[in-house]
């Protein structure tokens, strides 16, 4: 949707350098094509040609939904971690309503923010060199007035107010979705255990956005990718990977937010268990080959009798 926001963010903070590298480096036909969809198309074909803000929101919540109604479930819980200003979240709460209105699923937004800025550096995993004690502090009450009915803040240290929340969620509202954006290693590690809940409390594959794994200094040895790998090898059947074969699926495959965007693998969830993951029907694979009737008999003495 062409509107004052989308156009003022467009051409601010450099992202229209962005936008060169990430969409004119595409094949020309589907800038074009996607100029129809923009005005055109619906809400599903924009997220499919990367046409509404905060891509790494839009497609993630479409996906948990679409999954959630796979399963018969007819609400989820999506999350934002690191709310700071708060213009994420209230995207979050715009797309979170276009797609419900697209798949029927009720879909609650909930952020955590501790309400005070960063907190200091622990030490150099926390890329102190990127960001400070202080940084995107939260107008709070503006920010609260601001927000829809269907989106609350809870305001705290996460490894204070997770247990809390993680007891009040309930196996047929899961979590959905989960924007993990606090910058540092520490606070990672903290809000990670929000996916360490009862297996029914997840969608079997939960999409995880990693938003501060893009930095130049950014490694495996330190930020949100130090924090993963350390949950990947202390839990037995919760993995965080990057979400698979994503970027051969997508219609776009510059973007940026496809590096970022990872899943969360419920291995225990009841529909990743044999005992309850079973279909009504076998599945088939059809050979077209039996579509003759007759096999094709070889023609062994052909080339000797022309010799």
């Amino acid at each position: 949707m062409l509107n004052a926001y989308v156009l003022g963010r467009a051409f601010s903070d450099g992202k229209y350098r962005k936008i060169f590298r990430e969409r004119l480096s595409e094949p020309l036909h589907l800038n074009v094509l996607s100029l129809c969809v923009a005005l055109l198309g619906s809400y599903r074909a924009k997220v499919e040609f990367d046409l509404m803000v905060r891509q790494q929101y839009a497609f993630p919540v479409l996906y948990a939904a679409d999954q959630a109604k796979k399963l018969g479930l007819s609400k989820i819980v999506v999350l934002e971690f690191g709310v700071a200003s708060g213009a994420g979240l209230m995207n979050l709460c715009e797309l979170a309503a276009r797609t419900e209105e697209e798949t029927g699923v009720a879909i609650e937004v909930v952020g955590f923010d501790t309400g005070t800025g960063m907190p200091p550096a622990v030490d150099y995993r926390d890329l102190p060199e990127y960001f400070q004690e202080g940084d995107f502090p939260m107008d709070f009450e503006a920010l609260r007035q601001a927000l829809p009915s269907r989106c609350r803040l809870v305001i705290g240290p996460v490894d204070q107010t997770i247990p809390d929340f993680l007891a009040a969620v309930t196996d047929d509202a899961p979590i959905g979705f989960v924007s993990v954006d606090v910058d540092y290693y520490s606070s990672a590690k903290q809000t990670l255990p929000i996916l360490t809940g009862r297996p029914a409390q997840y969608l079997p594959i939960t999409p995880v956005y990693l938003d501060d794994v893009a930095m130049d200094g950014a490694n495996p040895w330190n930020g949100e990718l130090l924090a993963i790998a350390e949950f990947n090898a202390a839990q037995t059947l919760r993995k965080v990977a990057p979400f698979t074969l994503l970027r051969s699926k997508r219609i776009f495959k510059n973007a940026g937010w496809i590096d970022r965007m990872y899943a969360a693998h419920i291995h225990d969830h009841p529909a990743r268990t044999p005992a309850t993951a079973k279909r009504a029907e076998k599945a088939l694979i059809r050979n077209e080959y039996l579509r003759y009737k007759a096999p094709i008999q070889p023609q062994l003495g052909s080339n000797r009798a022309r010799a």
